[in-house]
């Protein structure tokens, strides 16, 4: 029996890497839902609102490389938009299925429900497209090929990809046929002129350091660029986007790398390099420290996704993963000059004592265990982790350059359900919690057992450190009985609890490390304890403002 339109997209969907699929359903969309429930080899994981479902879809492709979320027609996609486009911009590669009305409705331009009511059914295509990298209404006679494109357009950007379905052809038989397109290739006289170039510079060079990013985890290429590490023996720093691309406990790691606002030591040897090799690395405002980074553009070298710069020259089709090959096997170890990072700072205070930053980011850093995901809110959570050595094998994650609000709790339930075996710790702040908090309900339901720490400062303290006013209104959040939520939200035997002193936080802690529930810790702090980052940074970009 042939396959339906929907029924392929989705083999085709679970062949890439994705079993969960996020979303809420609608009418439009009952037949593409429909699918999705029924597919043995996939889970539904319906979400309090759409917006959380993108956020959850954009976690789970951190771990599983993919992603899916599945909405109905106008108001359930212009929901999840925001989400999209932050899957977007942290190169993230998310399949949105879309159920659309049917084809008679939108030829007669009928006036509907989910509609403007102007018979115009183009329209949120079109704001979606500013976001994709590619999109497509799916066809008996183009399914097949549609597919495989926007499969290769999403894993050669890595950006998400908008799949449409009228509610009356989904259902209908699939007419076309097409071969999965091939994984992107090298041009190999690119290629070679290109390791010839990097490995030229290394070997001139007296001194020199690698800064991998994002891309490089983005692409799955971890174990590539760690062989080169450990055949060249080159030291690396990174930045604060790209925490734990690389395991951060091997004598190779110098530390973070932030512009001239934190590590003053690490700074002083990435800028002095004489060749630094930028690895798939962003130079956004978070990453350079506000843009207070120094690194000569004539002595970086730049690997990057599908091109690469060296001495001057750019070699285009060049694929990361060839040439972090071709340099491995090219470039000769040495004995290069290396650092140690900055020691972490030891816990302050004990027993009756009010939790403070020195008191709470150095715990929370001790707590963590080879293996974990750690999901940090953006803004003063992250900041106090993002300098904290990471366990070998856990992982850091962040949304700094997109830097939405609420993401962390929906994306930490993504994370949560495509690496289950993994223990999942989510430390947001109140304000965000606000926002995706209700996802707790889904951890639940999924069985899934996370650790969350909300900081309860008050309201919005990043904002409070950003602004001209700290004290005004609209930094102020309604105030939540945090840790009686879970019990609300069917989180049936969770260790839940809310701490004001360093000896309930202590407590609180050891209670989490022999949880076998989930565990959710309220952890309160005065209004401006923040961490070191989010001061200088603060100090930084309102002087920028200022100029």
């Amino acid at each position: 029996m042939a396959l339906t339109i929907i029924q392929h997209v989705l083999k085709r969907l679970a062949e890439i890497g994705v079993a969960d699929v996020f979303g809420v359903p609608g009418d439009f969309a009952f037949p593409v839902n429909d699918a999705i429930c029924r597919d043995p080899k996939l889970r539904w994981v319906g979400c309090c609102n759409e917006l959380n479902a993108a956020y959850a879809a954009e976690g789970y492709a951190r771990i599983r490389g993919v992603g899916a979320l599945c909405t109905t027609y106008g108001v359930g996609e212009l929901a999840a938009l925001a989400g999209v486009a932050g899957a977007y911009a942290e190169r993230l590669p998310v399949f949105h299925l879309v159920g659309m009305p049917r084809m008679a409705t939108q030829r007669a331009r009928a006036i509907v429900h989910h509609t403007l009511g102007d018979g115009e059914y183009g329209l949120f295509q079109r704001m979606a497209e500013p976001v994709v990298c590619a999109r497509a209404v799916m066809t008996p006679q183009t399914a097949a090929a549609e597919t495989e494109r926007l499969i290769a357009a999403a894993l050669y950007h890595r950006r998400p990809v908008y799949m449409a379905f009228p509610a009356d052809l989904a259902g209908k038989p699939l007419l076309d046929a097409a071969a999965p397109v091939a994984a992107p290739r090298s041009d190999p006289g690119a290629l070679a002129a290109a390791a010839e170039a990097v490995a030229a510079a290394l070997e001139s060079a007296r001194t020199a350091c690698a800064l991998p990013g994002l891309a490089v985890a983005r692409a799955g290429l971890g174990a590539e660029l760690q062989a080169l590490i450990d055949a060249t023996g080159l030291p690396f720093a990174t930045m604060f986007h790209d925490k734990t691309v690389l395991n951060e406990t091997q004598p190779a790691y110098a530390g973070m790398y932030d512009g001239a606002l934190m590590n003053e030591e690490t700074r002083a040897f990435v800028e002095s390099r004489d060749v630094i090799v930028a690895i798939g690395a962003l130079m956004t405002d978070f990453n350079t420290g506000a843009f207070t980074a120094r690194l000569d553009p004539a002595r970086v070298v730049s690997i990057d996704a599908h091109e690469t710069t060296a001495g001057g020259a750019v070699f285009q089709s060049v694929e990361m993963g060839d040439l972090l090959r071709a340099l491995g096997a090219r470039v000769k170890r040495r004995d290069w000059e290396r650092i140690a990072p900055a020691a972490s700072p030891a816990a302050t205070g004990s027993g009756g004592d009010p939790i403070t930053a020195r008191a709470l980011y150095p715990r929370w850093s001790a707590f963590l265990r080879e293996g974990d995901v750690l999901v940090a809110e953006t803004g003063t959570v992250s900041m106090g982790l993002g300098f904290a050595t990471m366990p070998r094998g856990a992982n850091f994650y962040n949304q700094a350059l997109w830097g939405a609000i609420g993401w962390a709790t929906p994306a930490a339930l993504g994370m949560a359900a495509a690496a289950p075996a993994r223990r999942v710790v989510l430390i947001t702040g109140e304000g965000s919690f606000q926002v995706g908090g209700q996802e707790l309900s889904q951890f639940a339901r999924l069985g899934l057992k996370p650790i969350v720490f909300v900081l309860d400062n008050g309201g919005y303290l990043i904002e409070r450190l950003l602004c001209a006013d700290p004290e005004i209104a609209y930094n102020d959040v309604a105030p939540w009985r945090y840790a009686e939520l879970p019990a609300a939200l069917g989180c049936k035997g969770w260790f839940c609890a809310r701490v004001e002193t360093c000896g309930e936080l202590d407590a609180a802690i050891d209670r989490a490390e022999h949880a076998d529930g989930g565990v959710f810790i309220e952890v309160v702090t005065g209004r401006y304890e923040a961490s070191d980052l989010s001061l200088t940074l603060s100090a930084r970009l309102k002087a920028l403002s200022a100029e």
